[in-house]
């Protein structure tokens, strides 16, 4: 895998509840195709945080630096390293009144990301959102990064919370040609209910269609218009980010 030919395609879509409250999505996603790994990170923004989409975007672009040429086989030592300096940042950030770790509550976001290099790749999670790699024509041998929940459905776990390391999950995977990390306002259409089989129905057309599409600016068009649609907006009300990216 030459980390600049990997075609990467994503979309992020604010969604109705956002809209009707007149709030921006709180979603962020990035990627790096110019290092020795090819790395991409979605966050989402905690709707109850007062400055999630800050939170989302620092943690993004810190992983995104510090993990693009990071030795592959100290990848999680590096994952825990860039967390603890977005981390800091948000200590130190200007929206921060206390400018101490207590403040960084008010930057929730959870993470959801993936390093890849030559044939291995590295599922890195706190929370809601998930994750999914495979290869063509082996549905059915995916490699899932689920989300996980508090004790309650619509309670999630954020990298900003003191016991952060300790929700931090890691999901190796090798030998994948296509790789989903999708917020969880996308969860419910990509996989089952118990997350041992993939919505093929949502799932294979995106897929297919994003590979054979040429023209990048087309495929984000489409693919913004398949997040936001009237049937996903009425199944889920929230913001929905996309990464599609194929190794």
């Amino acid at each position: 895998m030459k980390t600049n030919k990997v075609k990467v395609i994503a979309s992020s879509i604010r969604g109705p509840l956002h809209i009707n409250k007149g709030l921006p999505c709180q979603d962020c996603f990035r990627y790096s195709r110019g290092g020795k790994n090819f790395v991409a990170v979605v966050s989402d923004g905690a709707g109850s945080a007062k400055f999630g989409r800050n939170g989302a975007k620092i943690v993004c672009e810190t992983l995104i630096d510090l993990l693009k040429n990071a030795p592959f086989a100290d990848a999680k030592k590096y994952v825990r390293k860039a967390i603890g300096i977005a981390r800091e940042k948000l200590e130190r950030h200007r929206f921060n009144k206390t400018k101490d770790e207590k403040g960084i509550m008010d930057f929730s976001a959870t993470v959801v990301g993936v390093i890849c290099n030559k044939n291995q790749g590295l599922f890195f999670h706190i929370g809601d959102g998930a994750a999914l790699a495979f290869r063509d024509g082996e549905y059915e041998r995916f490699t899932a990064s689920p989300p996980e929940n508090g004790n309650f459905s619509c309670e999630t776990y954020f990298y900003t919370q003191p016991d952060w390391e300790r929700n931090l999950r890691f999901t190796a995977f090798e030998n994948a040609d296509t790789v989903f990390l999708m917020s969880d306002g996308l969860t419910n259409f990509s996989f089952a209910q118990d997350y041992q089989s993939i919505e093929k129905g949502f799932i294979l057309p995106i897929n297919k269609f994003l590979k054979e599409t040429g023209s990048k600016p087309k495929a984000e068009r489409a693919l913004a218009n398949t997040l936001n649609n009237a049937e996903a907006r009425r199944l889920n009300s929230d913001d929905k980010t996309l990464l599609w990216a194929r190794l």
